[in-house]
């Protein structure tokens, strides 16, 4: 029996086949599978992307794995789908694409989240909502009615990017309260789409989906599609989660005081909570976790930094755009601790939540002409990203979240032994490494949803870590010196 995952990323499709009896992947693929989906820039501080383009990779990354023949396509019972958070996605009443997605990264409804906060008693938001409408789904929104009215005049459902997706596979959009909190839609002391942001906003009820539980049946593949992918018909999307909570699945972080991590195009600490906590200048952000109900509220407390793989792709563009980036880490280990005074705020990747939604942009501090390299700069990046980790996990002690470990998964900037080597020393919280990817988490998510599995802890029953690291007393009092001179550099910047 087997079970097809789908993560819809910024940079990439991944799509995973999982054998539900051994819980192992046994194939996967990534499209493109060299370049990078880009961010379409239409102007400073705005980010979209072409769901089109989403839908068109997905098929793409399927045919090309089936191609490779490691697996049965017919034997595939059931889809889940992983998802960049807090997009915004606008269909018309046949279930096309109006306009470009505008995503998680896009600052333009900062301004519109920050005056809806004020109008509707900060406090109040804060207590039901958990969150400032920020530059969150529901605030995008309104910048659509308020921007480009036509288009929000063809608006027949609102959907986030997994939810797209699912449309395009099954004819059928829904949603689920995970979902609805990461738009910042649901108000968690009636437990309901809130009614006081509709009303404020003057949005139509009717534009938001269907609500479903998370692990369910979401739509039935359509008979159109599965003949053009080679799968069969009628099986079950029974999972859609946004990548961050299903990062976390993927973990098995699902209990009160777990936390996990991630360092992709963003970085993201994430701690599980059975209380309904939120920050007062809503630096961090609580939504749904994949297992809340309302007899069981247990929700992510998310920490969001926007400058993370994105400032690392960078600088490897600019100054080593021939060189692998495990040649970059190598290069990197060779300079000192604290890169010989070069500090990077690795901020450049639109408005940062813990920054209470400012735009710094990235900054290189006491560059020295004489003295620094390229290989000073790759040091200085990976200092700079985990800095910002650990400025917002200080955010997350103030909120009561003090992790005693972080799981993460051995990928992407975790790949690095340099950086982890930094996270667990500024941190000073190990770290337990796994083997780990979203579309994998997404195929065990569908066995949840489609009752192949009891449980989560059943899904996952076999994962073990691959790597435990440990900090080093000399080298937390070493890097907290670091710590300390970049936090100051930041701090004048938010003067």
């Amino acid at each position: 029996m087997l079970l097809l995952g789908i993560d819809i990323g910024t940079s990439a499709i991944k799509i995973s086949v999982v054998d539900a009896s051994t819980q192992r992947c046994i194939a996967s693929y990534r499209y493109p599978e060299q370049e990078e989906t880009p961010i379409l820039t239409p102007k400073s501080g705005w980010a979209e992307q072409s769901p089109d383009t989403w839908w068109e990779h997905v098929q793409q990354a399927l045919l090309r794995l089936n191609q490779k023949r490691l697996y049965d396509p017919l034997a595939i019972t059931a889809i889940g789908i992983a998802y960049q958070m807090h997009g915004l996605v606008l269909t018309d009443q046949y279930g096309n694409s109006i306009r470009n997605a505008i995503i998680w990264c896009d600052s333009r409804a900062v301004e519109i989240g920050a005056r809806a906060f004020e109008a509707l008693d900060a406090a109040t938001v804060l207590t039901s909502l958990l969150n400032s409408p920020g530059n969150f789904t529901a605030a995008k929104l309104a910048w659509i009615k308020s921007n480009e009215p036509a288009v929000y005049d063809q608006i027949y459902k609102v959907m986030l990017p997994g939810d797209y997706i699912a449309l395009k596979l099954t004819g059928v959009v829904t949603t689920s309260i995970s979902a609805l909190s990461e738009g910042v839609f649901w108000d968690f002391k009636k437990n309901e789409l809130s009614k006081a942001l509709m009303d404020y906003f003057g949005f139509d009820r009717n534009m938001i989906p269907d609500i479903f539980p998370l692990f369910s049946e979401h739509g039935y593949l359509q008979k159109s599609v599965a003949d053009r992918l080679g799968l069969k018909d009628g099986i079950p999307v029974s999972y859609k989660a946004g990548d961050q909570p299903n990062n976390a699945l993927s973990l098995n972080v699902l209990k009160p005081g777990e936390v996990a991590a991630t360092a992709g195009t963003s970085g993201v600490i994430y701690g599980i909570s059975d209380e309904l906590v939120h920050d007062p200048y809503s630096r961090i952000n609580t939504f749904a976790h994949v297992n809340y109900t309302e007899n069981d509220p247990i929700v992510g407390v998310l920490l969001c930094i926007n400058g993370t793989g994105i400032l690392n792709r960078w600088v490897r563009d600019q100054f080593g755009k021939d060189l692998s980036y495990e040649a970059i880490n190598d290069l990197a280990s060779e300079i000192p601790l604290g890169s010989e005074g070069l500090k990077i705020l690795p901020f450049g990747n639109g408005a940062e939540r813990i920054l209470q939604n400012k735009i710094i942009g990235a900054q290189f501090v006491h560059l020295d002409l004489n003295r620094h390299q390229y290989k000073h700069v790759f040091r200085a990046c990976q200092e700079g990203i985990v800095f910002a980790f650990r400025y917002g996990l200080d955010i997350m002690r103030e909120n009561g979240m003090i992790p005693q470990i972080i799981r993460a998964g051995k990928t992407n900037l975790f790949l690095s032994g340099l950086f982890k080597d930094i996270f667990v020393n500024i941190t000073n919280v190990p770290i337990e490494l796994y083997e780990n990817d979203g579309s994998v988490g997404a195929a065990l998510g569908a066995g949840i949803g489609a009752g192949i599995f009891k449980s989560p802890e059943e899904a996952f029953r076999s994962a073990k870590p691959l790597e435990i690291i440990e900090p080093k007393k000399d080298l937390v009092i070493a890097y907290e010196n670091s710590y300390q001179e970049w936090l100051t550099i930041l701090n004048r910047q938010l003067i």
